[in-house]
Parts: C-alpha cells; structure tokens; sequence
C-alpha cells in the first residue's frame, strides 16, 4: 500500500478547518481542476459519519466515480473517509487538526493502493504517487486560502 503524509499550518482554529474539509461546496470548488461533481449521495452541506457519497471526476484523462463513506469522525479532530467502491484496490484517507499557537496543524495521511496487483505496486509507487500528492496539495493550498480569508 502507498501512503502520502502531507502537513500544513491554518491560521484558524480546529474547528473552522475540519468544518470546511467536510463541507461539499467547498471539496467541489477545491477540484475544478478535476471537474468533479456530486453523482450520489449528499450534494451540499456538511457530510458527518456514516456519510456515503459518489464523486465524478477527471483524473489521468479518464472520467471516474469513486464512492466514499465518511467511517471515523472525532470532531474537530479527526475523520476518515474510506473508499467504498471505486478505480483504487483500497483507498482511506484520515484528516487531522491539531491546534497549536496561532492557529492549526492540519495533516493529510493518504493511502492506497491499485488493483494492478505487483505491476499495481510500481505504478503506484513511480507515478500514481506523484500525481495524487500533486492533486492533495493543490485541495489543501485552495482549502487554506478559504479558510484564512474567511476568519
């Protein structure tokens, strides 16, 4: 299984941040660069536990659902979501805000892995890898100007 950890600082508080990384319209407007869109499930609002939702997108030139539930939420915390079915072999992606002075350490722990099964390994590793660390820091840099604009 591939893993990504990714790690930014908001100056907001916890709850601001984990508040926005469940908000739909948020998550739509931080993947234009996907096109994604809401196929089932919750279309606005604030997705919670138990949550299950199918996304659309463009990814690597190919138009994709990926249905996800929303399985562990400790507010404001923690919460996963996990993929339910999908392109990935498995996918769980945890989101955590810890509150530090000035504001929060928000990390991103991504793992997954294709169904390619060994040849699945060295894709995700030497390409898959890159390209969703690309995608998951794009979400987050939209994700914080949000955030540090609106406070």
């Amino acid at each position: 299984m591939a893993r990504i950890e990714l790690e930014m600082m908001v100056q907001v508080p916890p709850e601001a941040c984990y508040a926005l990384a469940l908000n739909v319209q948020a998550h739509l407007a931080s993947t234009l660069q996907t096109g994604e869109r809401v196929v089932a499930g919750p279309a606005d609002g604030q997705l919670k536990l138990g949550d299950v939702v199918t996304w659309e997108a463009r990814h690597l030139g190919i138009r994709q659902r990926l249905t996800v539930r929303i399985s562990a939420a400790t507010p404001p915390h923690h919460f996963r979501d996990e993929m339910v079915r999908g392109a990935f072999r498995t996918l769980r992606h945890d989101h955590y805000f810890e509150a530090v002075p000035g504001g929060t350490r928000v990390r991103d722990i991504f793992e997954f892995s294709s169904p390619l099964g060994f040849v699945g390994r060295w894709f995700d590793k030497l390409f898959l890898k890159r390209y969703l660390t690309r995608f998951l820091r794009a979400r987050n840099a939209m994700l914080k100007q949000q955030l540090e604009q609106n406070r």
